[in-house]
């Protein structure tokens, strides 16, 4: 199973239509829940969207998507729940 990627930073660039956090298209995160989309194109995605993000944007994006892999949550949502504690 691949893990979305997800890292709840939702806001898309008005000039690209791509997410800030993710670098997907809204098509590209409806097929991500598609439960016939396969392994296979979800492990290509994640290859497309890193392609897309410059470099800082890439850096965070790997930070945040290793921490959600690992712990189950991406470090902007941990940052909202701890927040609200």
């Amino acid at each position: 199973m691949i893990i979305s990627p997800c890292i709840s930073i939702c806001k898309s660039d008005p000039v690209t239509g791509f997410c800030n956090g993710c670098a997907r298209s809204n098509e590209e995160k409806i097929k991500w829940k598609d439960k016939e989309t396969t392994d296979e194109w979800k492990a290509k995605n994640i290859e497309d969207i890193q392609s897309r993000m410059a470099d800082w944007q890439l850096k965070n994006f790997k930070e945040s998507y290793d921490f959600k892999i690992k712990n189950g949550i991406s470090i902007a949502k941990k940052k909202k729940l701890d927040e609200q504690k």
